[in-house]
């Protein structure tokens, strides 16, 4: 498993909307890549901190595909609700460490 992290300061005053434009727009695109298995968004609690979303992905190529292809549009959604530049890392997931995690996504 393959984790894309991503992160940026967002608008706190904008973040129903921001919120709404995820689920409605962001996530229905994610849902439709190859690969694609979950996304866990953490928002701050101060307009200083970062707001950290990570993806999940089966594979580094599926994440590579999407970055490549489909973030740019993703990103053009996004850019309205950040104060801040999208900044990213890629990681594997050692899934040996996180069974029930893992058994919970692949059911």
């Amino acid at each position: 498993m393959f984790a894309r992290i991503v992160e940026f300061i967002p608008k706190l005053e904008q973040k129903e909307q921001f919120v709404k434009v995820l689920h409605n727009e962001v996530l229905p695109i994610l849902r439709k890549q190859t690969g694609f298995l979950e996304i866990l968004p953490f928002f701050p609690e101060t307009k200083t901190e970062k707001m950290i979303t990570i993806s999940l992905w089966a594979e580094k190529r599926d994440a590579e595909r999407y970055e490549r292809e489909v973030y740019p549009k993703v990103e053009g959604i996004l850019k309205p609700y950040l104060t801040t530049p999208v900044c990213f890392k890629y990681y594997n997931l050692e899934t040996t460490l996180c069974e029930h995690f893992v058994a919970a996504l692949t059911a």
